[in-house]
């Protein structure tokens, strides 16, 4: 009592960061800050997640609540100084555990193994009994090879009044094992810090032809990338006859003091990598206006003839290879369809959901007929007069939407998984294994008492003993 009253404030500060209660409590405050940072997506537009509240809360509350909780740090959870404090919390109080136990378990793992009495052998709780053929001078050799086959043990020896001793110890580092988890968890902090406080993480919506040298994060900063990326090309492929997407691909290129120096098409789980900067598909959209810039890419095949494709912007003219037919582009819709009681055409989509092209075709000057050519249907491309004319696609109207992440700390986080699982491997599959084994004269035979002991998996080593004794009784110079 006189000890713990006679300790220093550091002392009692040292004692609570050692202490397991602190450990759980930072751990129930991790787990129930993450629930809520999962069910609220993390940077996106606050209509998203004004949704998700009214769903959980109410429609009325959604509002208010969704203040209160950006006003926390919620909508960006894992930058907030909060978080971050509880981390470094958390760090400290697994460093202070470590150190704090640490010295005894250094202690134990350097310590030579050591012959012991007579009595020490009572207490083993893997005990086993078996004599043996022959004096304990011949029954030694024959014991340390049976050892070494069934165990993998070396052991050593020492000479004692009336016969020998062996003994042994394997894996005493693993007792070491979670100490290296530990040392694993705080690699993956460091690597998740160094990721918040050097990193970023923003957005990009690049149309097909742009280039851009700068992403921008949630709240609309500009953040300079250091080289310049372009959107070649964005194609959406679809389900079917559906508005389903089922893959959708940009082909980017990276350029950089003037010159191309990387090209990658990227999809949703494929992305571009260039100096720790990565690029993420995450979504697509329309340019406004864009089919006025844009360029028509057509397919023309003419009745007999070999088939040939044009490039033609809005409202320009083509001609049919081989004919006087030339077709004009007159308008274009992203997702056409058709009023079922009017049967007039409207656009039910800001998407490329149903791209369709209206031409109208012209013979000296007259137009002869038109009408709507759509991408993805092939009865449309055949011309009353037998010519087709397929739509192949449009150029310069979407964007591809990107998620842009610098994260200088991820190969840090690598490494701290990796010695995590080399951590836990050891923790729970390894353990520190010790063996003794007295040999004595008993009527011009040997008595073999086998004590050992494991600290983790006592069952397993136990049967190898078993296993040991087995062997013993069935050699020649055995016993029972």
């Amino acid at each position: 009592m006189d000890t713990v009253n006679k300790k220093t404030l550091i002392d009692k500060i040292w004692d609570s960061f050692a202490s397991v209660k602190l450990a759980v409590i930072i751990f129930a405050l991790l787990s129930l800050t993450s629930i809520i940072g999962t069910i609220i997506e993390q940077n996106v537009d606050p209509a998203k997640n004004i949704k998700v509240i009214s769903k959980l809360f109410g429609q009325a509350a959604a509002p208010s609540l969704f203040k209160v909780f950006d006003s926390l740090g919620f909508m960006d959870m894992y930058h907030s100084w909060w978080f971050v404090a509880i981390l470094l919390l958390f760090a400290a109080n697994l460093i202070i555990c470590s150190v704090d136990r640490l010295p005894k378990i250094v202690k134990v793992v350097r310590e030579p193994i050591k012959p012991l009495s007579e009595d020490c052998f009572k207490g083993f709780g893997i005990k086993k009994e078996i004599l043996l053929a022959g004096k304990p001078e011949a029954a030694r050799s024959v014991v340390s090879d049976a050892v070494k086959r069934v165990t993998g043990f070396n052991l050593a020896e020492v000479k004692e009044d009336n016969g020998y001793q062996l003994y042994s110890q394997k894996g005493n580092y693993t007792r070491l094992g979670v100490y290296i988890t530990h040392f694993s968890i705080l690699l993956i902090l460091i690597g998740a810090i160094t990721g918040v406080f050097l990193g970023f993480k923003g957005f990009l919506n690049l149309p097909e032809g742009s280039t851009s040298t700068v992403a921008y994060t949630r709240d609309g900063k500009e953040q300079p990338l250091g080289f310049g990326i372009r959107c070649d090309l964005f194609t959406v492929d679809f389900y079917g006859n559906t508005d389903m997407p089922k893959a959708y691909k940009s082909l980017l290129s990276v350029i950089k003091e003037g010159k191309e120096v990387m090209r990658k098409e990227i999809s949703v789980n494929d992305p571009l990598k260039y100096e720790g900067v990565t690029f993420y598909q995450s979504s697509y959209g329309i340019v406004p206006r864009g089919e006025e810039k844009s360029i028509f890419r057509l397919r023309l095949t003419p009745k007999g003839g070999k088939t040939e494709d044009v490039e033609v912007k809005s409202g320009g003219s083509f001609r049919i290879p081989g004919t006087n037919l030339t077709g004009t582009i007159e308008d274009f819709s992203p997702a056409l369809g058709f009023d079922q009681s009017t049967g007039k055409p409207f656009t039910y989509a800001e998407q490329m959901n149903n791209p369709a092209v209206l031409i109208s075709f012209y013979e000296s000057g007259k137009r002869i007929f038109g009408g709507w050519i759509f991408k993805r249907i092939p009865d449309t491309w055949r011309l009353p007069d037998g010519n087709i004319v397929e739509f192949a696609g449009i150029w310069g109207i979407q964007y591809t939407g990107v998620q842009v992440r610098r994260d200088p700390g991820v190969w840090v986080v690598y490494l701290g998984c990796i010695t995590m699982a080399v951590g836990l491997f050891i923790t729970f599959f390894m353990s520190h294994r010790r063996l003794w084994i007295r040999l004595t004269e008993d009527k011009n035979r040997t008595r073999v008492v086998i004590g050992a002991s494991a600290n983790k998996n006592k069952a397993a080593f136990e049967a190898k003993i078993d296993k040991l004794t087995s062997f013993l009784s069935k050699a020649p110079e055995g016993g029972r």
